[in-house]
């Protein structure tokens, strides 16, 4: 799956996905300074699933019309990184390509999902 993690995404979380075979740009890598606009045009030239714990991306999409591929919004403390892991690659099993033009808030204990 493409994935474009904004850098509020923890280097772990990355490593993570891209050894489950996921193909992952990572904002902190090569453009830690872009702005949430820039980030998500980003997102939708690449054709690429945003992964963020930034709320205001949701507002972007809903209340500003900005398009997006999809948007994963992690709500999950990143100081339990492991529980992060498990929650997003369940929310993939989960939703799998289904997650391209959705827009889901993984939690500790749900998952909340709406179209995009």
């Amino acid at each position: 799956m493409l994935w474009l993690a904004d850098e509020c995404v923890t280097a772990t979380l990355v490593r993570e996905l891209r050894g489950a075979g996921h193909d992952v740009l990572y904002i902190a890598e090569f453009a830690a300074s872009l702005s949430d606009v820039e980030v998500m045009a980003l997102a939708f030239r690449e054709g690429r699933i945003l992964l963020t714990a930034d709320k205001d991306f949701g507002e972007l999409v809903f209340r500003r019309g900005q398009a997006v591929p999809g948007l994963v919004l992690l709500r999950i403390d990143p100081e339990k990184g492991k529980l992060v892991q498990v929650r997003l690659l369940e929310a993939i099993d989960r939703f799998g390509q289904g997650l391209f033009g959705r827009y889901v808030v993984i939690d500790e204990l749900r998952f909340r999902s709406r179209t995009l």
